[in-house]
């Protein structure tokens, strides 16, 4: 028990929010669930613990030697803050990702892992990794319990906490599970805007906002206006959720947003060094151009055509189409020529060209 308190006493001297240990035995009904759900097409092409669910619910596949995990939890609102207000040029980042607030859970990671090998214990840190359901490992260690937004979610905390692990070797004594759960809210729910959560703790990943600005490829139309200010994640279920109200409240610092006309002035390997803490397809900057191209056609703002024209020519067809239909919700005579001038020898951008064009007409944009 001393080792335990002493270990656990490591991370939050180092700046970690909550600690917790837990078996490093397998979790046969979250593999289930990774599994069922994969079938039934509600990973909407996401990897992370989908592509190997038995690997990441076993955490003795990839750490054999391991007996207990220390798992843990670091807040990052309030130092996030606000967002901000849309001001038809800027773009929304979400909390997690407007810096990277890895590097404070890394930091109480080492620190533990530093402490447990100085007693001559094997140990191995891990946060935001494949290998590993982090929210399966959290509710068994006591950390928080899995929320119906499928969040971890912690009191005074809420869902504003990163995760991470260390699996160890070390005679830990196990921690109790949190007897708290969501009760009868579900608040989370209908605060999606896209309708994402199709039951308690069930994410269709398809329409999920933040899962479709990491995919490649076009972003479906149908959900382009529901992006919004979006460039990168989104908050709108976790916002919602009661326990986290008032640490959210807390928070100061209006922050979290970035200028979408200079992400589309830039080169795409300068966007992608940027905002190389994303998860981007391929780490490409032309992603989150497209991401941002998407934010100004929900802005409106007809001082951003002439942008948006030279990439509609451009010579990048993704780019292009994203531009298209982002004319297009501007409307007007300015946009309605520079759709008309267009040339296209990609069918998709041909089809976007039309789209936006016919979108104009009936309805006098």
């Amino acid at each position: 028990m001393e080792l335990t308190e002493r270990v656990l006493a490591a991370g939050l001297d180092a700046g970690l929010d909550r600690v917790g240990v837990c078996s490093a035995h397998p979790f046969p009904e979250v593999r289930k669930a990774l599994v069922e759900r994969k079938k039934a097409g509600l990973s909407g092409g996401l990897a992370f613990t989908f592509s190997r669910p038995d690997t990441a619910t076993d955490p003795r596949v990839t750490f054999p030697w391991a007996e207990r995990i220390v798992v843990v939890g670091r807040a990052y609102v309030p130092d996030a803050g606000s967002p901000g207000g849309a001001d038809g040029r800027t773009g929304r980042i979400a909390r997690f990702a407007e810096t990277d607030h890895y590097v404070f859970l890394r930091e109480g990671l080492a620190a533990m892992v530093h402490f447990l090998e100085r007693q001559g214990f094997r140990a191995e840190a891990i946060s935001d990794d494949g290998r590993l359901v982090d929210r399966a490992v959290a509710e068994r260690a006591g950390v928080g319990w899995w929320g119906k937004n499928t969040m971890l979610i912690a009191p005074d905390v809420g869902p504003w906490m990163l995760l991470g692990s260390v699996l160890t070797d070390a005679p830990l004594a196990v921690s109790e599970p949190m007897k708290r759960d969501c009760g009868t809210c579900d608040a989370c729910l209908p605060a999606c805007p896209t309708g994402a959560l199709v039951a308690p703790g069930v994410l269709d990943a398809n329409r999920c906002l933040a899962a479709l600005a990491q995919l490649p490829g076009s972003i479906p139309s149908a959900f382009r206006s529901a992006m919004g200010d979006r460039i990168y994640g989104c908050d709108d279920c976790l916002d919602a959720c009661p326990p986290g109200r008032r640490r959210l409240e807390a928070g100061s610092e209006r922050r979290g947003r970035v200028d979408l006309v200079e992400i589309l002035e830039a080169p795409p390997q300068v966007v992608a060094t940027r905002f190389s803490r994303f998860f981007i397809p391929a780490l490409d900057g032309r992603y989150v151009q497209r991401n941002a191209l998407v934010a100004l056609g929900n802005a409106g703002d007809e001082s951003h055509i002439p942008l948006l024209a030279a990439f509609l020519a451009g010579s990048d067809p993704l780019l292009a189409t994203h531009a298209a239909w982002a004319l297009g919700e501007i409307g007007g005579s300015e946009a309605a020529s520079a759709l008309d001038k267009a040339e296209a020898d990609d069918p998709q951008l041909s089809a976007e060209i039309a789209s936006a064009m016919a979108a104009l007409e009936p309805s006098g944009k």
